[in-house]
């Protein structure tokens, strides 16, 4: 009977049809299910779907039958959706273990390529932890280099809602390699990943950025930089939100921010110019007109910056100049001592 079952096709009420529990694929795109849909109330379900069957007593003492799904989920929701009945079924009584059903449920959304980046890193997760399969088994199963395998679970590791980005495609599969470079340091991370939804970028322009941020990180494990310049990098990167390096030296320093382009940098300028008017203003008397920030027109065609950059972020020294001085300093600011 067994034979008879695994080389031949029957007819099953859809309606009986239970779901595979262990179905890895958790999206279905609504949009491509009505388009199969409709496909299939011209021509019907061409490929069988893959089920157990089970037959159980019913209260009344009389026998029931029940089929459990194991491959074909996508057809059955469609053909549900067509108004179908009955769809063509193949019934495999050695696929009745719960370590089979996820294993085949997996193999045959990878082979079609259905699963999304996150579903396909749950479903490998499930079958090293709950069925106890080695990475390089899991690889052998599907087809792929157990680094494949190892990688693809690491995306588990990612926040939440990169994660989800990366299941809607907002983002594609190559820009969580550098993210995942960040993991130990995730407020920078999240920057990252901000600029990546914000500003597009392109997967070689996540990977550079990334590796910057690991060499700056050997860089002031090296020097060893004091507590208090890495507060002003974390404050300014939060503040103008992009990644900014201050290198002190011996006499004076180096402060220095990334962009990512002419927009780019218009705009960080134009928010630079006016955070130094904002703290200008509050600076000056009361008897005198308070200095209105320049919009973005008026940045472009400035030919210098007013004074003392850090005027709302870094902390103030003791200054015993007159008020002269200060105005004459501000007035001589040279903006060239900072690098974009």
């Amino acid at each position: 009977m067994s034979e008879f079952y695994n080389n031949a096709i029957f007819w099953v009420e859809t309606e009986k049809i239970k779901p595979n529990p262990y179905q890895p694929r958790k999206e279905f795109d609504q949009a491509k299910l009505e388009d199969l849909a409709k496909s299939i109330r011209q021509y019907g379900v061409i490929q069988p779907l893959t089920v157990t069957r089970k037959e159980f007593e019913k209260s009344d003492g009389g026998l029931a039958t029940e089929y459990e799904l194991i491959a074909g989920e996508r057809r059955l929701r469609a053909a549900r959706l067509a108004g179908i009945s009955q769809v063509p079924v193949i019934i495999r009584e050695d696929y009745d273990d719960d370590k089979t059903k996820l294993e085949v449920a997996i193999i045959e959304n990878l082979q079609r390529e259905d699963l999304n980046p996150m579903d396909r890193a749950n479903a490998f997760a499930r079958l090293v932890n709950e069925f106890g399969f080695k990475h390089v088994q899991v690889a052998e199963k599907v087809g792929k280099s157990r680094e494949y395998v190892s990688n693809t679970i690491r995306l588990l590791s990612l926040p939440t809602e990169m994660q989800q980005a990366l299941s809607e495609g907002k983002i594609a599969e190559g820009h969580t390699r550098p993210l995942l470079m960040l993991i130990d340091r995730p407020q920078e991370q999240n920057v990252l990943f901000r600029e990546i939804m914000l500003k597009k970028l392109t997967v070689r322009d996540t990977e550079s950025i990334a590796r910057r941020i690991a060499f700056d990180k050997v860089r002031k494990k090296e020097y060893l930089y004091a507590p208090e310049i890495l507060e002003m990098e974390r404050e300014l990167t939060q503040a103008l939100g992009t990644r900014v390096a201050i290198e002190p030296k011996e006499n004076g320093g180096k402060l220095s921010i990334d962009f990512m382009g002419e927009d780019d940098l218009r705009v960080l300028f134009a928010a630079l110019a006016s955070r130094i008017a904002q703290g200008n203003s509050l600076k000056e008397p009361a008897t005198e007109p308070a200095q209105q920030p320049l919009d973005e027109t008026d940045v472009s065609q400035a030919g210098s910056v007013p004074a003392s950059l850090a005027s709302e972020i870094l902390p103030e020294n003791p200054d015993d100049r007159s008020l002269e001085e200060k105005t004459n300093d501000e007035n001589t600011f040279d903006p060239s001592s900072f690098s974009l």
